[in-house]
């Protein structure tokens, strides 16, 4: 499939940032994290699994997975790479260069079900040579870490996850080593964490990991990343994000604020699927928000098509998982997809999700289709006016966010296509809408009961719903004061197995509406 994207690597260079990614066939650059641009390259690696990129000595370097070739350029805009001879790298999988804050290099690698993460020090100067001994930097723990273990729900309890995806941080008197699991199908992928004090080890496993983790929601996964700083010093994290509906490794791209403090380090994912502004600063990640004031308005509300095709009914646009998606009859101008918000609210951004159902777009394929499109309101179903003119759009945009310049008050909403697809049907996987409702938020939820499993690995929760609730907010943590990991779900009842079992955790749930986030329930420690 042509979206494949995963395994990214960002780096800052020459005050520009660059993508590189599996099977690209190129790279991407952008001069603030949210515009980008794609180059196809001819650098004979880039159709390469899971590179690994560095910046030292002001090139960038570029290794491909199972690969011993290297390559380096200082000149990427204008795709300019030459061989670097002599390199003594080995062939493995998965790789990553780590540069440590004394410019002192480290060669990570590991991709296995079992088997542990390995690494040890080059000398970057002289034929990347080693100069240490080779040491395993973690072993595979699935009897302890939960996340670890394979499956949508980590409940493949007789098997073995899939480790891989290593890569480092070092900040203040602490290493964090950091690595995917249990395997980048799953909704479970994320990244998990062990921390040490030299860049060889010894590590332990981190308390509060995983340091990525997004399990439910619109979008699932966090591993297999990379971290990086921007300009201003930010710390970022750019991940995997799991699709897996129309082939094994469809997957998507996320950049996420990330932030590392006295032995513990943590991806801001909570929320992240919401309109936020990319800084233009410091900011202290931990302490301050970047996501703009809007709620989610959409979810769950009755929507409805000029066809269908299928089974696949309008509604699939509108229940908040990227991994359903409602497709027209046809890819024909003037199909359309409505949704109604059941009274007028305060609509301040709209995020169109595409789905390509039928159309034959392939990882190197060129071809692949430009959504052209109207997105409309109505108070009333009959009268329209024009949000956003997409029709002239010449982009491969599968997703595109679109803020109106003051907020409109109003109640339908109506994508319509604006071309005629010669082959594909014109699809939406969501019509996501943004702003206010008027209202007030919802109250706690009762009877919120958790308890650990004999498996110590898995926690069930539970908890009365709330008639003015549209969803819930399941929030937990290794300590009271950071219970910062979030799942966002619409039952009210939940058991995941992503804990680690000699750990105490605590817990709580926060419901939530259009109008905004509820009452957090009572916290509840589960030894």
């Amino acid at each position: 499939m042509h979206r494949t994207a995963a395994d990214p690597v960002v780096i800052l260079y020459h005050d520009k940032y660059f993508l590189f990614s599996s099977h690209a066939a190129g790279y991407s650059y952008s001069d603030n994290l949210r515009d980008w641009t794609h180059m196809y390259s001819k650098m004979p690696l880039v159709k390469e699994w899971a590179p690994a990129v560095m910046v030292y000595d002001d090139y960038i370097y570029y290794l491909g997975f199972g690969n011993k070739q290297l390559y380096r350029t200082n000149d990427p805009i204008n795709d300019n790479w030459e061989l670097v001879e002599g390199a003594e790298l080995p062939s493995t999988g998965d790789p990553d260069f780590f540069v440590d804050n004394d410019d002192r290099v480290f060669f990570l690698y590991g991709c296995s079900s079992g088997g542990p993460m390995k690494g040890y020090e080059v000398d970057p100067k002289n034929h990347f040579r080693r100069i240490s001994d080779e040491v395993d930097l973690m072993p595979y723990n699935g009897k302890r870490l939960g996340w670890e273990v394979p499956g949508d729900h980590n409940e493949k309890t007789n098997q073995k996850g899939w480790n891989e995806g290593a890569c480092m941080v070092h900040e203040g008197d602490y290493y964090y080593f950091l690595y995917a699991t249990p395997g980048t199908e799953y909704t479970t992928y994320c990244t998990g964490a062990y921390v040490g004090e030299s860049p060889l080890g010894p590590f332990e496993p981190m308390v509060g990991s995983p340091y990525a983790i997004c399990p439910e929601g619109f979008f699932t996964g966090g591993g297999h990343g990379h971290p990086f700083k921007d300009r201003y010093g930010n710390q970022w994290f750019v991940a995997s994000l799991i699709i897996g509906a129309r082939e094994h490794y469809e997957r998507r791209i996320g950049i996420f604020p990330a932030y590392y403090k006295d032995g513990y380090a943590h991806v801001v994912i909570d929320g992240f699927d919401k309109p936020f502004v990319v800084p233009n600063r410091k900011v202290d990640f931990e302490k301050e928000s970047i996501l703009l004031d809007m709620n989610a308005l959409s979810v769950g509300k009755a929507t409805t098509a000029s066809s269908t095709f299928k089974d696949m009914t309008p509604e699939k646009a509108s229940d908040d998982d990227i991994r359903s998606w409602w497709p027209a009859q046809t890819g024909d101008d003037g199909e359309w997809l409505q949704v109604d918000l059941g009274r007028l609210m305060s609509v301040e951004a709209v995020e169109v999700c595409f789905a390509d159902e039928g159309f034959k777009s392939y990882r190197y394929d060129a071809n692949v289709p430009a959504y052209k499109y109207l997105v409309e309101c109505s108070e009333d179903a009959e009268t329209w006016r024009v949000l956003f003119d997409r029709s002239n759009n010449a982009q491969d945009q599968i997703y595109e966010l679109l803020v109106t310049p003051k907020a409109e008050r109003t109640r339908y909403l109506r994508v319509t296509n604006k071309t005629d697809f010669e082959v594909g049907k014109f699809s939406v996987s969501e019509f996501r809408v943004f702003g206010h409702a008027d209202g007030k938020t919802p109250g706690g939820v009762e009877n919120f009961k958790s308890v650990r499993q004999d498996n110590r690995r898995r926690i069930a929760m539970s908890w009365n719903p709330r008639e003015d609730a549209v969803g819930y907010i399941v929030r937990w943590g290794a300590s009271k004061d950071r219970m910062n990991h979030a799942a966002r779900v619409y039952a009210t009842e939940v058991d995941y197995g992503f804990f680690d079992a000699e750990q105490t955790y605590y817990v709580a749930v926060q419901p939530f509406n259009e109008v905004g986030l509820g009452e957090t329930s009572q916290v509840v420690e589960v030894k």
